[in-house]
């Protein structure tokens, strides 16, 4: 992992991405909504479907980060951009929904996004933990609300401080 510059004190952040409210659920599993109450940062990598969903983490977040997918119309895309950016914890993170296939993630990411230290994404709704070569590091929640083939829906928790990150936890929610 890249060392940066240390922070004054760390951050805990909720990643959640694939929401896809209301068509594949109606409404955001309890769990989740308490731990954006419990997260610093909340950080959503599209596909949020509906804007609702947008004001209720607007709402209840105490920072919120995100970015459109490939699933949200235009209301969406007006209010969020395509790839977020921000200093996190010492870190230099960055937030898009796609990044294309597994199969050479880590490199194309690395090349893409040679500036960052955490990428998060979506859109496959399969959670992914890497590092790509040169220390970037990768993280994909899956979804709170359409696991696919996946057998729990999911979101990530993690602590970054001092340049580092620590404590990274995959939630699995009850089936519903």
């Amino acid at each position: 992992m890249i060392k940066r510059a240390p922070a004054d004190e760390s951050t805990r952040l909720l990643l959640v991405s694939d929401t896809h409210l209301p068509v594949r659920a109606k409404s955001l599993p309890a769990p989740l909504l308490q731990a954006v109450e419990a997260a610093d940062v909340v950080i959503h990598a599209g596909d949020w479907v509906d804007t609702a969903t947008l004001d209720l983490l607007e709402g209840r977040a105490r920072r919120l980060i995100g970015v459109f997918g490939n699933n949200d119309g235009p209301e969406l895309r007006e209010r969020l951009p395509e790839v977020a950016r921000a200093e996190l914890g010492g870190l230099r993170f960055g937030v898009v929904h796609e990044t294309g296939s597994a199969r050479g993630r880590e490199a194309r990411c690395a090349d893409r996004f040679p500036d960052l230290d955490v990428l998060v994404f979506g859109h496959s709704h399969i959670p992914w933990d890497t590092e790509a070569p040169g220390g970037l590091r990768l993280l994909n929640p899956g979804s709170p609300t359409d696991r696919r083939r996946q057998p729990y829906c999911t979101y990530m928790t993690l602590v970054v401080g001092d340049g580092a990150v620590g404590g990274v936890t995959l939630h699995r929610l009850p089936k519903r």
